[in-house]
């Protein structure tokens, strides 16, 4: 027993020790990382903090401790790895964005749209002095492009170039690119691969399938600039002769759908696209489209998380950054009738706390029935930012809907630090490529 109890004491002793060391590794490692960026802020905060919190303890473990027995430099260097992990620089870098940011940039960051709702223009095929405008007018987080906006190859590289140069921050250069018929660019009549539709390839129970068309789209897609794929679809359609996403899904297998939106994820990942899983919670069981109206699911939340939600759990496990919230209405699980994308249930409960997500929450096309029916362009704005969304995608009337939120904030009805926390999120994805070269 004494010999059991004075080796836990070398090993407590030991690790100590370790603790010590880890501590000097980590401030030193975490100030060069924060300098890089040209976050000096964040080299006060960061030594602030160890020192308020870390100096008294490691001097007197020090000052106790038992030297004469080195620790290994391999097991130290893997601590401080996991140390280091916990401390990312581009916290700071952020908040020094943040801060210098207009309340009017801020609120307008939270939105995705096509680029005519921003230049008053009614088919945008380039990027000129109205795009230029426009953003310096309104910051959006980015631009949705449709097979409209696209008349060949070279004009549509060129537009998206141009407009990476007009903007104060980055942007999101969007398309909803599933594959099968939903394809922006090969409706348009780029050169780009086609697929079979998600539920032909469901029906081959081969990931590597799934995985080639993540991998092929994406990889096309960043040749044209594009950055965010509104894709993939992590439906289940319970019943194919109903739903009318049949065609859009991988199938009515949770376990196969899970496999088969996990592998796009990672080919999507692996070229450097972002993808935005859809339509959370689920809305294959529906036989409506939200696009024509209001559309429930009467489901329970436990018959929710044994179906529906697997897709979603693996998605986010590959790495998913984006989920879009649907307009269904799932009255037994949120207790009303709120459309799941303006419900802080769905939103915080569900997605946040349950299933972990700590991703960009954006809300599906605002423009849809289901939303313009019932609420108005300002109301639906401001729930969805009040229920926990971080962006706002196509809004019925674009003007209406950043005044809208604009006031909100302004009248203290929303606060600035909730929009903050969103574009915290938001641009932990447009920075991260910038960081990365950084390291």
């Amino acid at each position: 027993m004494e010999e059991q109890n004075y080796d836990d004491k070398r090993e407590a002793r030991r690790k100590k020790r370790i603790k010590a060391q880890i501590i000097s590794y980590t401030v030193l490692v975490c100030i060069l990382s924060v300098i890089v960026i040209g976050a000096w802020q964040g080299v006060r905060l960061i030594t602030n903090a160890f020192d308020k919190q870390e100096s008294v303890p490691i001097q007197e473990e020090v000052a106790t401790e038992d030297v004469s027995e080195p620790v290994p430099e391999e097991e130290i260097q893997e601590e401080v790895e996991e140390v280091v992990e916990e401390v990312d620089p581009i916290e700071p870098f952020i908040d020094e964005l943040l801060a210098q940011m207009p309340l009017e940039d801020r609120v307008a960051g939270l939105f995705l749209v096509s680029p005519e709702s921003i230049t008053g223009v009614s088919k945008v095929v380039a990027a000129g002095s109205g795009t230029q405008e426009a953003l310096s007018k309104y910051a959006v987080a980015g631009f949705v492009y449709t097979k409209s906006n696209i008349q060949n190859a070279a004009q549509f590289q060129e537009m998206i170039a141009n407009t990476k140069t007009m903007s104060k921050y980055p942007l999101f250069y969007s398309v909803y690119e599933e594959g099968g018929d939903v394809t922006s660019l090969k409706a348009a009549g780029l050169d780009v691969a086609g697929f079979d539709s998600m539920w032909d390839i469901g029906s081959t129970n081969d990931t590597a399938n799934a995985y080639q068309l993540g991998s092929t789209i994406g990889s096309y897609l960043k040749e044209y600039g594009i950055n965010l794929d509104l894709a993939p679809v992590a439906d289940i359609v319970t019943d194919a002769t109903t739903s009318f996403m049949k065609e859009r899904s991988f199938g009515s297998d949770p376990k196969i759908v899970s496999a088969m939106v996990s592998s796009a994820v990672q080919g999507f990942m692996e070229t450097g696209i972002s993808t935005c899983l859809k339509h959370f919670p689920g809305q294959g069981l529906t036989e409506s489209d939200t696009s024509a109206g209001y559309s429930v699911i009467d489901r329970s939340y436990d018959e929710l998380k044994s179906l529906e939600l697997l897709p979603f759990q693996e998605g986010i496990r590959a790495g998913s950054e984006f989920i879009m919230m649907s307009h269904v209405t799932l009255p037994q699980i949120s207790g009303d009738s709120i459309p799941a994308s303006l419900s802080d249930v769905m939103i915080q409960t569900i997605l946040r706390t349950d299933l972990g997500f700590q991703g960009v929450v954006i809300t599906d096309a605002l423009n849809k029935k289901a939303i313009t029916e019932y609420y108005t362009t300002e109301e639906a704005v401001v729930m969805a930012i009040k229920a926990g969304a971080d962006i706002l995608l196509l809004p019925d009337d674009f003007e209406a809907a950043y005044t809208g939120l604009l006031t909100a904030v302004q009248n203290g009805e929303i606060t600035e630090e909730r929009i903050n926390e969103s574009l915290r999120r938001i641009y932990r994805v447009k920075y991260k490529d910038f960081m990365e070269t950084q390291e």
